[in-house]
């Protein structure tokens, strides 16, 4: 996911990320369950379950501001969180992994598999040109398959939420082909690609 970050707070973390005043170059995003912001006087306004990213790039720009592209590594869930130490929040996390396919619901696997592939094709088909789209390699690990064939799709928030809290690979792969077909039938009735609710609350930033 590439970022352009030029809020004072972020743009500090990304330097002390740069230069290794934070260990490893890894910070934590968690969604917000209301509003458009979090500060030290609203942390419970945080979602229990967040995603840790890891700092690929970082470009500057004038006037302090970075333009980073970042990918999503593992998941976790919040312990506590400090509000003291940085100007950023700092926090105590739990990383969850996925919970193993229970040995009676292998053999339903792959019927689950061809059919959030096939939603995905049928979506992006429907959403974009053939070019700005491709199917993720048959040989892709499990775990990772419905987050890949969700990334091609303008899911709301609730459902990314939804998603990345859901620790059975089985299950997040039904749930990703329910919300496809959701999402292709909005784009045949609308004859476009819907953008979220969110995006008319605030005033739009550069983020």
């Amino acid at each position: 996911m590439p970022l352009h970050i030029f809020e004072p707070r972020y743009r500090q973390l990304v330097v002390d990320l740069m230069t290794g005043s934070l260990f490893g170059r890894t910070f934590g995003v968690v969604c917000i369950k209301q509003g458009w912001e979090v500060g030290a006087d609203n942390v419970h306004s945080l979602q229990d379950i967040g995603c840790s990213a890891d700092l690929l790039d970082a470009r500057p720009m004038p006037e302090g501001r970075f333009d980073i592209v970042t990918r999503g590594v593992r998941r976790f869930r919040l312990l506590d969180v400090d509000t003291t130490t940085a100007p950023y929040l700092l926090a105590h996390v739990d990383y969850l992994d996925d919970v193993p396919v229970p040995e009676a619901a292998q053999e339903v696997v792959p019927i689950l598999e061809r059919g959030a592939r096939a939603a995905h094709e049928r979506y992006c088909g429907a959403a974009w040109h053939r070019e700005d789209w491709s199917t993720p390699a048959e040989d892709v690990d499990l775990g990772a398959l419905s987050y890949l064939l969700a990334a091609d799709c303008l899911l709301p928030v609730e459902d990314r939420q939804r998603l990345l809290e859901e620790r059975s690979p089985a299950r997040r792969l039904r749930l990703v082909r329910r919300m496809l077909h959701r999402e292709t039938g909005i784009l045949s009735a609308l004859k476009a690609v819907p953008v979220p609710l969110t995006e008319f609350g605030h005033v739009p930033s550069p983020n």
